[in-house]
This record gives structure tokens, sequence and C-alpha cells, in this order.
């Protein structure tokens, strides 16, 4: 190994391969995870009781090391991807449902009835209204899910070049290899750092009546839009 992303063999990855593997183990859960969530949520806004139960089971899922997730899944799910993408999505609800539901309660009452007059059903003013409003909220949780994600991705080593970057910190720390140990550490934070900036540019596009800075000296009420008004108009068009 003479070149500084050489990768042992065992591996069956390139370095470039194996930022592949980690992105995709640790995306998908994240895009699972937030499909699941949209639902539950919303279910949780309809019936405010059943918001506390369902982020008490979300809780306990989480509080489960990913180690003991693998242990069950294993019997089922054999030593692959799917066995640690399972526990990833799982645990990115913990963060989606009371993200999702915190963005969607705060949407005025008045522009609720204001789209209800419009012939909004149910269903439509959930998707059209509520959830670009909601946008901040649910983004700011999907950041968190995302680095989350993307840490927690290494951990899959444990079960066999499951691991993404975190497979160069076990083959490091076998081979004695400080550089292999670097990559890993190296390569995961630039990952989750670059997933998180992509994140906040996605924000800035999808909200755009959001302040972008402290240059307006205007006061914060009277230099930014009402949120609830674009998002009734991109609704209507």
């Amino acid at each position: 190994m003479n070149g500084i992303f050489d990768i042992p063999s065992d591996l069956q990855h390139s370095y470039f391969g194996l930022i592949g593997l980690h992105l995709r183990e640790s995306l998908l859960p994240v895009l699972a995870g937030l499909v699941a969530a949209l639902p539950i949520a919303q279910l949780c806004v309809r019936l405010r009781w059943l918001y506390a139960p369902v982020l008490g089971v979300a809780t306990v899922l989480y509080a489960i090391p990913s180690l003991a997730f693998f242990v069950v899944l294993i019997d089922y799910t054999g030593q692959t991807e799917l066995t640690v993408m399972i526990p990833l999505a799982v645990y990115s609800l913990v963060v989606f449902v009371p993200a999702i539901v915190d963005g969607v309660r705060s949407v005025p009452e008045e522009t609720l009835a204001a789209a209800t007059a419009m012939g909004f059903g149910p269903v439509r003013r959930y998707v059209l209204v509520q959830l670009p409003i909601a946008a901040p909220a649910i983004i700011a949780g999907l950041r968190v899910a995302t680095v989350s994600s993307i840490s927690l991705v290494s951990v899959g080593m444990l079960i066999g070049n499951q691991g993404g970057l975190g497979n160069l910190l076990n083959d490091g720390m076998i081979y004695h290899q400080p550089r292999l140990v670097w990559l890993s550490v190296i390569g995961t934070a630039v990952l989750a750092i670059l997933a998180d900036a992509v994140l906040v540019v996605v924000r800035l596009l999808l909200t755009p009546w959001m302040p972008r800075g402290t240059r307006d000296a205007r006061p914060a009420a009277e230099a930014r839009p009402e949120p609830a008004a674009p998002a009734l108009e991109d609704a209507v068009r």
C-alpha cells in the first residue's frame, strides 16, 4: 500500500467505492425514515393523544444499541446492507416525527381556514400548505438525521464489510495502519459536512421567505413576508 488511497484487498472496494457504499447505506435509510414519518406525523397531528405513545416507542427503539439490532436482524437479512440500513431508518423516526409534528402544528389556524375555503381537502392541505410551511423544521430534522446516519454507518463493520468507510477503521486497527484510520475518520467527517451543506442550500431554495442574514436593518417582522402567503400562492398555482 504505497499510495495514500490504497485500500487492502479484503475490503473488495476502492476508497471511492467505499464512499459510495457509505452514502448508500446512510442516505437510503434517512429517505425511508422520512417517507414513513410523514403519515405517522399526520396521524399524530390529527389524533393528539397518539403523539406521546408514538414518540415514546420511537425513543425506546432509538435507545436500543445498533449491535443488538444487528443480532436480531442477521437471522432474517443476513450480513447484508439491509441489516445496517433498517436500524438507521428506525433511529431517524425519533428525529423526524417530532420535527414534522411541531412544524405542522405551527401553521396558523387562519392559514388552514383559508386553504379549506379554497376547496383544499385534508390530504391536499397537508401536502400543499402545511408541509411547505413546516419545511424549515422538517429540514432541520433532516440535517440531524442525515449527519447521525452518516456517522452510525461505520458500526456496520461489525457484521463484515458493511460499514462503508468504517471498514477502513477496522482494517487500520487490524493491520496497524494509522493512515487507514485517518482516511476513515476524515472521510466520514467530510461526508457529513458536505451533506449538511447541501441540505442548507435546499432549505434556502425551498424557503425563500426565511431570513438570509442581518444586513437588513428593518425589524424581522417587516423584513420578511408571512410564510403562509407564499405557500398558499404556490399551492394555487
